[in-house]
C-alpha cells in the first residue's frame, strides 16, 4: 500500500519527465531547426543563462497575476453571493455576464491602453476581467444548489435569510468556490501575459515577445516554461488550501 501511494506521489514527475524526453526525442529524430521548435533541453540552458532577467520579469508577471486575481475573488465571491442568493438578481444578471466573458479580453487590452496607458495596470484588469467570471458562476452555483426542505427546517427553527447564506450557504459553497479558484488562478496568467505582450515594457510576456523578436525560440520557450511552473504552484497551492478546508466534503478513497 505504501507503494502505491509513493508510485502515484512520482506520477507527475514521471509524466513530466517523459513528456520532456519525447520531446527532446522529436525534434532531434526530425531535425527540425531551433528557431521553429527548440529542445528543452536548449529552452533550459537558455533560461539558465537569462535567469536574472527572467527572475525579474517572472515576479512582475507573478504580481500583475495575483493582485488582478485577488480582484476577482472579492468581486467574484460578493456578485456570486448576490447572483445565487437572489432569483431577481440572477435573471438580470445572467444575461450581461455571460455576454461579457464572451467578448475576448485580447480585444480590450488596446481599450485599456487607451484609459491607463502603457504598464502594470492593464496586466492587472486584464487578469481580473478574464478570471472573475468562473468565481462568480461556481459561488452562484453552490448557493443556488442549497436544498429548499434544508432552507424550509432552517427557518422553522428562526434562522433569518443571512442567517441561513453565511452558516450553511456558504460553508457549503466552498467546494464550488475553490474549484473556481483553481480554474481562475491559471486564467488569470493567460489575462497578465497578454497584455504583457501588448502593452507592457515588463513581464514575462514582453521578455517572449522580445526574444521572438530576435528569433530566440529557446529563450522564448524558457519563458513558457517559467509561466508553466508558476500556474502549477499557484493550483497546488489552492488545491493544498482545499483539501485542508474542505475534508468533510471529500469521500474517504476506499483503497487506502
Amino acid at each position: 500500500m505504501q507503494k502505491k501511494k509513493d508510485f502515484s506521489k512520482a506520477m507527475p514527475w514521471i509524466s513530466t519527465i517523459a513528456l520532456f524526453a519525447f520531446w527532446e526525442l522529436v525534434v532531434r529524430l526530425f531535425a527540425i531547426p531551433e528557431y521553429v521548435l527548440p529542445t528543452p533541453s536548449a529552452s533550459i540552458i537558455m533560461g539558465w543563462q537569462f535567469k536574472a532577467a527572467i527572475w525579474m520579469h517572472a515576479v512582475h508577471t507573478l504580481y500583475t497575476t495575483l493582485a488582478g486575481f485577488a480582484i476577482a475573488v472579492v468581486f467574484g465571491v460578493v456578485l456570486g453571493a448576490l447572483v445565487g442568493s437572489s432569483k431577481p438578481i440572477y435573471t438580470a444578471a445572467n444575461p450581461l455576464l455571460v455576454g461579457f466573458n464572451s467578448v475576448p479580453k485580447v480585444a480590450l487590452v488596446p481599450v485599456l491602453v487607451m484609459w491607463f496607458g502603457i504598464g502594470t495596470t492593464p496586466a492587472i484588469i486584464t487578469a481580473f476581467l478574464i478570471s472573475f467570471f468562473p468565481i462568480v458562476v461556481n459561488v452562484a452555483t453552490g448557493l443556488a444548489t442549497l436544498e429548499p426542505e434544508l432552507r424550509d427546517v432552517l427557518r422553522s427553527l428562526g434562522a433569518t435569510r443571512r442567517d441561513i447564506l453565511v452558516k450553511v450557504g456558504f460553508p457549503r459553497a466552498l467546494p464550488y468556490f475553490f474549484a473556481s479558484l483553481k480554474v481562475s488562478i491559471t486564467l488569470a496568467f493567460v489575462g497578465s501575459v497578454i497584455s504583457e505582450t501588448v502593452a507592457s515594457n515588463l513581464g514575462v510576456g514582453y521578455l517572449m515577445l522580445s526574444a521572438s523578436s530576435r528569433f530566440n525560440m529557446p529563450l522564448v520557450f524558457a519563458g513558457l516554461l517559467v509561466i508553466a511552473a508558476m500556474g502549477i504552484a499557484m493550483y497546488e497551492i489552492f488545491n493544498i488550501i482545499e483539501r485542508r478546508s474542505t475534508k468533510w466534503a471529500n469521500r474517504a478513497n476506499p483503497t487506502n
